[in-house]
């Protein structure tokens, strides 16, 4: 009897401890919260189709289009110019530039066309005798001879017998000679070919100046050059004569260039063309560093969009009825930070700026941008 009353009471003990750590468990859980779903506020831009003009940027530093470098085909000493030889100093067309001490070698001129004097004169007596006819225009030629000056050219030979005498006493060869001293003589002066201002003075005067020695830069400051490079497949569609903007690094300055010519070579490492803008504006200077925006051509049908919105390179993002849709599109041109596409539709809502976490599907709500995307107008 005792047994069973036992059991009972075990059994009785279990259960209520099933029933307790059930009641103590119940009482432990946290009733979780509903979900509010979040719905994400998206700017969008409506879509107007319009003809974008495709704009290259490209840079580079001007150059003067006459430029000329100064070197020295002679030796002596700098011994003085018509203005003082310094960086920045104008000259107009004829000046002189640099004069080189050249007395010696003009001497040794004077002595070689005194020995064609002498030369000339040795051979008037066997010209009254032999060629009487001759003899007044070379008695004239000697009349006019002067040492000091350069020579006149040699009277016209009237036969091959006059041909034969004159070059047999070494009169023609001694002439080319002397010719060629004379020009060599005036390689001592250096002229100003045009007006312009010297950039570079790398001489002064007393200096030696040898054969082949630098000597400064002289330049037309009315007209300068820029070279660009543009990629090869706008090549085409640039053309001499075509108006180009430059500004410079500040963005302070505009000028107005025109395309003087483009490379028909390209280059192979960077895959493009060479193309030089003629500019002609007082504020330019020699080195100055400017960026050209070339109309290259015009985009029927397309916006310009920034790159960020752009989808594995051929996607953007549009709303539609709430939803996010991924829309493919047709990329046209990439600039540095923008690129035209085409393949809108009027009036489609754009998102205008990146979603985190965007996905096809997403419910959004919309806030329409203070400016539709629009392109450019020509």
């Amino acid at each position: 009897m005792r047994k069973i009353i036992l059991s009972i009471l075990g059994v009785l003990l279990v259960i209520a401890a099933v029933f307790g750590a059930k009641a103590i468990i119940d009482s432990n859980t946290v009733e979780r919260p509903p979900i509010n779903k979040t719905v994400k506020t998206v700017f969008v831009d409506t879509v107007q189709n319009r003809t974008v003009p495709i704009i290259i940027p490209a840079n580079g530093a001007v150059t003067a289009l006459n430029k000329t470098e100064l070197f020295s085909e002679v030796e002596g000493i700098f011994r003085n110019s018509s203005k003082p030889f310094r960086a920045g100093q104008t000259y107009r067309r004829g000046q002189v530039l640099l004069n080189i001490d050249g007395s010696e070698f003009a001497a040794n001129v004077r002595a070689a066309r005194s020995e064609l004097y002498n030369s000339i004169t040795a051979i008037m007596p066997d010209l009254r005798l032999d060629y009487p006819e001759l003899y007044p225009k070379w008695e004239k030629y000697l009349n006019n001879f002067d040492v000091n000056r350069n020579l006149a050219p040699l009277p016209e030979t009237e036969s091959n017998q006059e041909k034969y005498f004159i070059a047999g006493r070494g009169i023609v060869s001694a002439y080319y000679n002397i010719k060629n001293l004379e020009a060599r003589l005036n390689k001592f002066s250096i002229i100003a070919p045009y007006n312009g201002v010297l950039t570079e003075a790398l001489v002064t005067e007393g200096s030696l100046v040898r054969p082949g020695q630098k000597l400064g830069e002289f330049i037309d400051p009315s007209e300068f050059e820029l070279e660009v490079a543009i990629r090869k497949s706008f090549s085409d569609l640039l053309k001499i004569g075509e108006k180009v903007t430059l500004s410079n690094l500040e963005n302070t300055q505009t000028f107005k260039g025109t395309v003087s010519r483009v490379n028909s070579r390209i280059d192979q490492a960077s895959q493009t063309i060479q193309v030089f803008i003629n500019v002609k504006d007082p504020e330019v200077k020699e080195g100055m560093y400017l960026e050209a925006r070339l109309e290259a051509r015009s985009v029927e049908n397309a916006i310009e969009i920034p790159r960020e919105l752009l989808v594995d390179q051929s996607k953007v993002y549009v709303v539609n009825e709430g939803l996010l849709n991924l829309v493919p599109v047709t990329p046209v041109y990439f600039a540095s930070e923008k690129v035209v596409i085409q393949g809108l539709e009027d009036g489609a809502k754009l998102v205008s700026s990146p979603v985190p976490g965007a996905y096809p599907g997403m419910e959004v709500a919309i806030s329409e941008s203070p400016n539709s995307v629009k392109s450019r107008k020509n």
